[in-house]
């Protein structure tokens, strides 16, 4: 048993490898690069070379191209600042820079040349003393080079996973290490609250409690699936797919400083920006000490995949529910009155059109005085009754099919014969022998049941409002946003290899026929 898992294991992540390879080499090289600009007001805003140097800035942040400025090679170089200043001093024209700017450019030229970089000047007047730099200080001479996929695809998959350590900050922070404390600072040094803190971390917390499912979290150990582009700009998938919504939640938070004010901000989730503090306004001054400034703010409702899972959850146990008594009754009652009622409805659910039925139910929900769309500020149970319902009714009539046929196939085997003819009861033989291997096939999509969950349900989501995850891949496609697009697959393809490694093992568990320790012969 334990050899098969390990092999399927290894099979499934070399499956999610490969997907994700494919999908990378489509996006990243059968697509038009400057799609991502579409729907960027900051690009369509930027004037011709402003816009240029924006556009390499943006992909290389995005992981497209490795951008070199002329005046970082400057900086690199550690000039003394008198032949700083005459290196940056560049012309409208070559033939008008200073005699130190051209030696500087040829060599930034012939090195960056060498190894493969494209070198750009970009032509226009020079503002006031940015001799280097035009309006918004865009520079004016850069090099650079395309990323080659199998870089990307190496940086991405090593990428996932980040272990936070002391080392984590490159800027001065002082003394580097590890804090233990039985009183968290965040609730003013009064609640007994055991927390790990850490300064040159990422993160300030690296452990801690609040009240919050599941009350004990950590930050040494951070999934990254990819940075948004337009979908959520600058934040990285995962996080917004667990990044709760809705409206803020208030609470007494007392801040580093001291300071003790109502405020939805997290101090749980405190990350280093560097020079925040030295450079922030009052507010930043007021309540933090030092660059662990970056906070998120607490909402009160679900994550995307939150709500989604809530919804899917509801949806599987509700389908389950209905179709298990109805496929059992239907089976026993082969071409009767509830056999061929309980057929109309299937072929009912298979004929109509998904979209279609679920505005029906929307419908005769909205006339029933039911919500027919989701209200994160004003969230109510009765809510996610009509979501629920569009999604458990159609999947129960699948159910359902599958669960009467495997029955009447189950009930003219052989072994129901001799039961029958041993004497025992039609409903013992129902219930011992005919349910339980009639069962044994549906077992196997549980677990993707319940894993499908968090992928949500993208007509279901749409129709009724759902901030939930069904929308997040179709929404990335709409506004080309390459990396939610394959942070989404890699995720989806995760949860897929999952949900048939843990449906064999819960095959086997059923039926102790099936054994995955030996070979057949």
């Amino acid at each position: 048993m334990a050899g098969y898992l390990l092999g399927r294991v290894l099979r499934g992540l070399l499956s999610v490898l490969i997907v994700v390879a494919v999908v990378m080499v489509l996006i990243y090289s059968c697509l038009d690069r400057n799609l991502i600009f579409a729907n960027d007001p900051v690009f369509t805003k930027q004037k011709s070379n402003a816009q240029e140097v924006y556009k390499m800035q943006q992909w290389e942040y995005y992981g497209y191209v490795d951008f070199v400025p002329y005046g970082d090679y400057l900086v690199q170089l550690g000039l003394a600042q008198s032949v700083y200043d005459q290196a940056v001093k560049l012309g409208d024209k070559p033939a008008q820079d200073s005699t130190v700017a051209a030696d500087y450019i040829r060599r930034f030229t012939a090195q960056y040349e060498a190894e493969g970089y494209t070198v750009v000047r970009l032509t226009g007047k020079k503002k006031g003393n940015t001799a280097n730099y035009l309006d918004g200080g865009e520079p004016r001479l850069y090099a650079y080079r395309d990323v080659p996929l199998i870089l990307r695809l190496r940086d991405y998959l090593t990428g996932i996973l980040r272990v936070d350590n002391i080392h984590a900050v490159k800027e001065d922070v002082g003394e580097r290490g590890l804090t233990f404390t039985w009183f968290d600072p965040v609730y003013g040094g009064e609640k007994f609250s055991p927390a790990i803190m850490g300064n040159g971390t990422r993160h300030k917390y690296l452990l801690y409690f609040d009240d919050q499912f599941p009350f004990l979290h950590q930050n040494f150990l951070t999934i990254s699936l990819g940075r948004s582009y337009s979908v959520n700009q600058g934040v990285d998938v995962f996080d917004t797919m667990t990044d709760k919504q809705g409206s803020r939640a208030m609470s007494m938070v007392t801040y580093p400083s001291g300071n003790r004010e109502y405020s939805a901000d997290d101090l749980h989730s405190a990350v280093h920006v560097a020079g925040s503090y030295a450079g922030g306004d009052a507010v930043i001054k007021r309540n933090f000490v030092d660059d662990y400034t970056g906070v998120t703010t607490r909402k009160t409702g679900f994550s995307k995949l939150g709500y989604s899972f809530v919804i899917g959850i509801l949806s599987v146990a509700l389908a389950y529910a209905l179709a298990v008594p109805m496929g059992i009754f239907m089976a026993r009652r082969k071409d009767r009155l509830a056999d061929r009622l309980g057929t109309v409805y299937i072929v009912f659910i298979m004929a109509v059109p998904s979209l279609a039925y679920i505005f029906l139910f929307k419908a005769l929900g909205g006339w029933a005085g039911l919500p027919t769309s989701f209200d994160m500020e004003n969230p109510t149970r009765i809510m996610y009754v009509l979501p629920v319902i569009s999604l458990a009714l159609p999947s129960a009539a699948n159910l359902m099919k599958w669960l009467r046929r495997y029955m009447i196939d189950q009930m003219h085997a052989e072994y129901v014969r001799f039961a029958r003819g041993c004497g025992l009861r039609e409903g013992l033989i129902f219930r011992a022998h005919v349910l339980k291997n009639a069962a044994i096939p549906m077992v196997h999509g549980i677990p993707a049941a319940v894993l499908g969950a968090l992928v949500g349900a993208i007509l279901t989501e749409r129709v009724y409002v759902v901030p939930g995850a069904g929308n997040l891949l179709t929404g990335a496609i709409n506004s080309y946003d390459n990396g939610v697009i394959v942070g989404v697959t890699l995720f989806y393809a995760v949860i897929s290899v999952t949900s048939v490694i843990l449906g064999d093992v819960l095959i086997s568990a059923v039926d102790p026929r099936i054994s995955f320790g030996r070979k057949g012969r």
